[in-house]
C-alpha cells in the first residue's frame, strides 16, 4: 500500500521522488484504467462453474490484461491505460469480447454479475497459490464465501500517494451516490436480498473494507494501513478492501465501490465520473478550497441507503443527512463535475447514458423486472447473460 520512493518528514507528511504531479500543480489531464470482473456460469443451467483456469488459457493471448480472481468461477480484465473514454470504451469491449469467446469455447458463459444469483454448491474453489487464501479462509471463516463476488475497479492517475491521500477525501462523500448508480445485485443465494446492492452490504462485513477513513494526512493514511494489519483484519496490504484507496501498485486514486455491471455505457459513466470527481478535487485543492465537513455518521448511513434503494428509492445528502430522491443525488454529481467532463469530451456521453438508467432504471431494477414477469431466476440470468454479450 505504500507507492515506492515514498519518504516521511518530521511534520507527518510524506514527500515524493515518482515524478507524478502532486496535488499544488495546476489541473493536469488525468489517465483513466478499469478492472472488472466476471462470473463464469454454465451454458446450460446458468450455475457457476469452475472453469476459470481453462477459459483463461483459451484467452492467454493477451496475458497482461487477462487474470484469475479469488475464485475459480471468476475471471478479470484489466484495461491499458487510456486516456479518453473513447479508447476505454473499445478496450473494454475487445476484452470482453475475447473472455466470452474463450467461456463459450468450455461449454460457459460470461456474466458480469455482482454476485451468482443461485447459492453456490459444494465447497468454494479458491485459486491454486495459495497459502494465503487458505490462511484467509482459516482467519476469515464464512466471510469467505463473498469472494465469489464482482466489482469493478477504476484507476485514476498519474497521482503520487500525497495527492492520492488528498483528493480522496473530496471524492469520498460521492461513493454512495456511485454505489446507486451501479447498484446491480439485488439477487444472492437463490432469493432477493431486498437490497439493490447485496454485494456492497456483504463486501462491508469484512473489517478492512467499507469507507475508508477521512485522513488528516498521509502518515495518517499510512497508520490506518499499518492498524488494519496490525490488528489481524487484513493478512497485507492486498486486502485493504476500502471502497477508495491510493492504489498500493499503481500511481492511482482506485475507486472500488461499484457493482459490476453488464452495460458498457453504466461501465464508461462509472469511469467519466470518477475521473471528473478526481479533477474536480485537484482544482479545488490547487484553489485551496477548505474540504467541506461530511460527518462519518451520515456517510454511514447514506452508503447503506444507497446499497438498499439503489437508483429508484432515496438517498441522504452526504453535507447536509438529508433524505432526497437517488435521481436528484446522480444528477446533483453530474451537475457538481459538469466542467471537468465538459473539458475531457465527456459531458455528452454522460449525461445521456444517465438520463437512460433515470428512464430505464438500474442495472438492479432490470434484474427485478425480468424477475417479475414468470418468478423465474434463470430469467435473471438470460437477461444477464445477454446484457454482457451485447459489446
Amino acid at each position: 500500500m505504500i507507492e515506492p520512493g515514498t519518504s516521511t518528514t518530521s511534520t507527518g507528511t510524506s514527500t515524493t521522488n515518482t515524478g507524478a504531479p502532486s496535488a499544488t500543480d495546476p489541473v493536469f489531464p488525468l489517465t483513466v484504467g478499469v478492472e472488472e470482473e466476471f462470473l463464469l456460469v454454465d451454458a446450460r443451467t446458468l450455475r457457476v462453474v469452475p472453469a476459470a483456469p481453462l477459459v483463461l488459457s483459451t484467452a492467454a493471448g493477451l496475458p497482461h490484461e487477462l487474470h484469475a480472481e479469488g475464485t475459480r468461477y471468476q475471471v478479470e480484465i484489466a484495461t491499458p491505460v487510456a486516456d479518453s473514454a473513447v479508447i476505454l470504451r473499445r478496450e473494454l469491449a475487445g476484452l470482453r469480447r475475447t473472455l466470452a469467446r474463450a467461456a463459450r469455447a468450455h461449454g460457459c458463459r460470461l456474466l458480469a454479475a455482482p454476485s451468482p444469483v443461485f447459492a453456490v454448491e459444494g465447497p468454494l474453489h479458491l485459486t491454486d497459490d495459495e497459502p494465503r487464501q487458505r490462511e484467509q479462509h482459516r482467519r476469515f471463516g464464512a466471510l469467505t464465501d463473498t469472494l465469489v463476488s464482482c466489482g469493478r475497479h477504476i484507476h485514476i492517475g498519474t497521482l503520487d500517494v500525497d495527492t492520492a491521500v488528498a483528493v480522496s477525501n473530496r471524492v469520498r462523500p460521492w461513493l454512495p451516490t456511485l454505489i446507486a448508480l451501479a447498484a446491480n445485485s439485488p439477487f444472492w443465494g437463490g432469493r432477493d436480498t431486498g437490497h439493490a446492492s447485496w454485494r456492497a452490504m456483504a463486501w462491508a462485513g469484512w473489517p478492512s473494507a467499507g469507507l475508508p477513513p477521512h485522513f488528516t494526512s498521509t502518515a495518517h493514511f499510512r497508520r490506518s494501513v499499518q492498524t488494519l494489519l496490525g490488528s489481524g483484519a487484513a493478512l497485507d496490504t492486498k486486502m485493504v478492501y476500502w471502497d477508495l484507496r491510493p492504489s498500493g501498485n499503481w500511481p492511482t486514486l482506485e475507486i472500488r465501490a461499484p457493482d459490476m455491471s453488464p452495460d458498457i455505457d453504466s461501465a464508461i459513466l462509472q469511469a467519466e465520473l470518477a475521473r471528473a470527481l478526481v479533477a474536480t478535487a485537484l482544482r479545488e485543492i490547487a484553489e485551496q478550497r477548505p474540504d467541506p465537513p461530511v460527518r462519518d455518521d451520515v456517510l454511514r448511513l447514506a452508503r447503506w441507503r444507497a446499497a438498499h434503494d439503489g437508483l429508484e428509492g432515496f438517498g441522504l445528502d452526504p453535507y447536509t443527512g438529508v433524505e432526497l430522491p437517488a435521481a436528484d443525488l446522480a444528477e446533483a454529481l453530474l451537475d457538481r463535475v459538469a466542467p471537468e467532463l465538459d473539458a475531457s469530451g465527456d459531458l455528452d456521453h454522460a449525461s445521456r447514458t444517465l438520463a437512460g438508467l433515470l428512464r430505464n432504471g438500474s442495472g438492479a431494477h432490470r434484474q427485478r423486472t425480468a424477475f417479475a414477469r414468470r418468478g423465474d431466476l434463470t430469467d435473471v440470468l438470460r437477461h444477464l447473460v445477454e446484457e454482457t454479450e451485447a459489446f
